[in-house]
């Protein structure tokens, strides 16, 4: 992977987090291109990381192997037909990370036998502990495949999907995921304070609650039911808490919630789709 030309075609946080992944692991920053039109973004990655940056998105991916996609779906279809010569010229394998994009369309604007991979990560991904899905078209090689799981799996885990379609489901899981525990932790932390906890008391709890639960399930061989069941004594605080989950129909609540989502990826798709 080091003898590879990267391409960051937009510098938010998302390429910063990448960008600042990779170098972690070892990745020549000389090796590596970022292109946006905003002077700050790329001065900081300048300054701190040491890569290559510039404005003009064909220049960055000039003679690059991979080209990683870092810009909003409602902008992607004209960057793509921009960056389309230069990346049929250097038979570039593009990476997205923009939801709701399928290869169908990036193919269109890019070109039908671009090699293509799809990227679905998390904002968790901004502290290394990220969750990705990643989906490849028939073009995209072992080797580019390879590289496109390392570029990714340096902000966290990475799943590969044998179906695009999966992409909606990911979408509504990890994506959007984050967005579910913070509200449910939002959610405990105002009940403690409402019950006489202090501010401070509660909003520490309640994070390092959710952060050991998270690690216990990640280290455990044990399925999610055996430890919820193992921290549940009959005619317990947590039986009794829990009794009001199921009465209020949690599961119901969360399997309509990631419905919603993932319906609304595949509207996103029909939207930013070619008309």
């Amino acid at each position: 992977m080091e003898t590879q030309k990267i391409a960051f075609i937009g510098a938010g946080n998302m390429a910063t987090a990448l960008i600042s992944g990779l170098i972690s692991d070892g990745f020549d920053p000389k090796k590596l291109w970022a292109s946006d039109p905003e002077d700050k973004h790329l001065n900081y990655l300048e300054q701190e990381f040491k890569i290559n940056t510039c404005c003009d998105n064909k220049v960055a991916v000039n003679n690059s192997d991979i080209v990683v996609l870092c810009i909003k779906p409602q902008i992607m279809k004209n960057i793509c037909e921009e960056i389309a010569d230069a990346v049929s010229t250097y038979q570039s394998t593009v990476v997205s990370i923009a939801a709701g994009i399928r290869v169908e369309n990036l193919g269109k604007w890019l070109g039908e036998k671009t090699p293509l991979v799809r990227a679905m990560p998390n904002t968790p991904a901004l502290i290394k502990t990220g969750a990705t899905g990643l989906y490849a078209n028939n073009f995209v090689e072992d080797s580019k495949k390879s590289i496109a799981e390392k570029i990714m799996r340096a902000v966290g885990v990475v799943l590969w999907l044998d179906q695009e379609k999966e992409m909606d489901y990911v979408t509504a899981l990890s994506g959007s995921g984050p967005a579910y525990f913070f509200r449910i932790m939002e959610a405990m932390e105002k009940s403690a304070i409402e019950l006489g906890l202090s501010t401070e008391a509660a909003h520490v709890l309640t994070l390092q609650t959710a952060l050991g639960a998270s690690k216990l399930a990640m280290e455990s061989s044990e399925s999610l039911e055996t430890l919820r069941e193992k921290v549940t004594s009959p005619g317990g605080t947590t039986e009794k808490g829990l009794a009001v989950m199921e009465d209020m129909k949690i599961e119901k609540i969360i399997q309509e919630t990631l419905s919603a989502a993932s319906i609304r990826a595949e509207e996103l798709a029909k939207e930013f789709g070619d008309k």
